[in-house]
């Protein structure tokens, strides 16, 4: 038996991330006659949209499922971390 993601989770997950590439880009698009900042609604969403799929990519494609729980939560909270960085710096230009 092999640890590796099979051909169906990995085309799978691909699927994933594209729609949701998809949701964002839509998210992005709503107020585009007015190009003023997103509204916090649309950022959230794009944010949630990503976090999630960062999570995919690390467990599916660099196989994290299959690491001890030091490495996936190292990955994911460095990710949080992130996500954490780039709302705050929203808030703050939409402050601004």
């Amino acid at each position: 038996m092999t640890s590796l993601p099979g051909t169906r989770r990995l085309l799978t997950t691909w699927a994933l991330l594209m729609g949701l590439t998809v949701v964002s880009m839509g998210s992005a698009l709503l107020d585009a006659d007015d190009w003023q900042t997103l509204p916090l609604w649309s950022a959230g969403l794009v944010i949630l949209a990503t976090g999630f799929k960062a999570q995919r990519l690390l467990m599916v494609y660099l196989n994290l499922r299959k690491a001890t729980p030091a490495w996936k939560g190292a990955f994911v909270g460095l990710v949080i971390l992130t996500l954490a960085l780039i709302g705050a710096g929203y808030l703050v230009g939409r402050m601004a």
